[in-house]
């Protein structure tokens, strides 16, 4: 009887639980990226960097193509550049012309870095980080998967990963195809969707970062230079935070030990979250559903074109 009575007073002298810890980063791939469905070039940079600054994000990455600078919509990319890194943001290594490791040699490819990294490594704000354009990291072939790694370390650069995406550069095309096919495009409708989507595919790669390696990792956040950011990364930002997720500086996620994981798994590129659950043998779907084609364009064309039926 008095352990019953007692019971409830013990509980309630226990220290509480340690919230989980949610944090993430931020990183925006292909920069100078070209025009996009509503903004200009330089336009989008600036309400980027005015967005960042209203949210009260700490420093973000913007990773690199430093072969686009000066060429069609990159004229002007330098001084875009020097203007994120003036705010407080830095840069890294996304190689020089994009190229998919699957369609090149190990060489060529690690020749394709260097390029980009004769233009980068002068640049104030830059970072010793080299990130896979398409996530590829070599797909079936791991000679050439571990012949890269070699020539990352040999450079003394690292693999700049990614845990969670949402694959916005394929709702940033399919919202300019419908602008250029004349079609009236829900901006309310696609901002939300941009925002949900990215903050479903952190929490995703939370619950499954706990279930393959045991605790949580500082996420890295996978976005790209485009108007869609422009003009919602600060409501981005405040949603990520209303759902518990605290947003570090790039260098804190890269900071955290699971930057020297180098999974071991059938077919290597995705990202880093999919390969750590894939070698530790937990089953698919390993990745956010919307990195899927056919669900986001329905889900696209049902909630920002109104046509068909919604999700």
């Amino acid at each position: 009887m008095l352990r019953r009575l007692l019971l409830p007073l013990l509980i309630l002298l226990l220290p509480a639980p340690v919230a989980a810890q949610k944090m993430i980063a931020l990183s925006f791939d292909d920069v100078p990226r070209s025009r996009g469905a509503f903004l200009a070039p330089e336009e989008r940079t600036k309400r980027i960097i005015a967005q960042l600054k209203k949210a009260k994000a700490p420093q973000a990455v913007f990773f690199v193509n430093p072969c686009r600078i000066g060429t069609g919509d990159g004229i002007g990319g330098a001084e875009r550049i020097a203007a994120y890194v003036a705010a407080g943001h830095v840069i890294a290594n996304h190689s020089c012309t994009h190229p998919h490791l699957n369609a090149t040699t190990a060489e060529a490819y690690l020749a394709d870095i260097d390029a980009a990294e004769a233009w980068l490594k002068d640049q104030p704000g830059h970072r010793p980080w080299f990130r896979f354009p398409f996530l590829d990291e070599g797909g079936k072939d791991k000679a050439k998967r571990d012949a890269v790694r070699a020539g990352l370390a040999a450079r003394g650069l690292r693999n700049g990963y990614v845990t969670a995406e949402s694959s916005d550069w394929r709702l940033e095309a399919l919202a300019a195809d419908a602008v250029r096919g004349g079609k009236t495009v829900d901006r309310k409708a696609l901002g939300d969707l941009y925002v949900r989507w990215h903050v479903e595919a952190a929490d995703f790669s939370d619950r499954l970062m706990r279930q393959a390696i045991g605790r949580q990792p500082v996420q890295m956040m996978l976005l790209h230079e485009t108007d869609l950011a422009a003009l919602h990364i600060g409501d981005l930002v405040r949603a990520l935070r209303k759902a518990g997720w605290t947003i570090v500086s790039a260098d804190a996620a890269y900071a955290d030990p699971i930057g020297t994981a180098m999974p071991d798994t059938p077919h290597a590129g995705g990202t880093l979250t999919e390969a750590l659950a894939w070698e530790r043998g937990l089953p698919a779907p390993r990745w956010y559903r919307y990195n899927e084609d056919a669900p986001a364009t329905a889900a696209f064309r049902a909630r920002v074109l109104h046509e068909g039926a919604a999700e």
